[in-house]
């Protein structure tokens, strides 16, 4: 094999293996865009848990990968928690930080949701001053 063929032959592959990734670039681009926009609309849910051996509530919702939950926890202290969400194709894990009364004060929370139908997701996650819970939510 003659050094021009190697060299050629070499650039060839440099350049399917560049098409190949801006070609899987733009798919993905493509396909997320239209998880992104579905996001803009608040996905609200529900949330039951255990502490202590009360039973704690709330309310949240969630859009572009953000959620506020509002919640009662123990001692019938209120509060509210900001979280941050991480969207994978089926599951989106989640973290938070929060703030509640009758000096509970900072609350850390983390947890998963899953989607269960097109329209419906459930969730389970623990809330340091909620407890243990789980969600059910909607999406419109």
């Amino acid at each position: 094999m003659r050094k021009k063929d190697i060299v050629t032959g070499i650039n060839m592959k440099n350049l399917f293996i560049v098409k190949t990734i801006i070609a899987s670039l733009g798919l993905l681009v493509l396909f997320s865009s239209g998880q992104a926009s579905a996001q803009i609309i608040p996905q609200p849910y529900v949330s039951v848990g255990e502490k202590d051996g009360d039973v704690t509530y709330a309310a949240g919702a969630r859009a572009l990968n953000l959620g506020v939950e509002v919640g009662v926890g123990p001692d019938s202290s209120t509060g509210f928690d900001v979280l941050k969400f991480m969207n994978l194709p089926v599951i989106s894990p989640y973290v938070g930080l929060g703030w509640y009364s009758n000096e509970k004060g900072v609350a850390l929370s983390g947890g998963v949701q899953v989607n269960a139908t097109e329209n419906v997701f459930l969730g389970a996650g623990y809330n340091s001053v909620r407890g243990f819970n789980g969600q059910l939510g909607i999406k419109f």
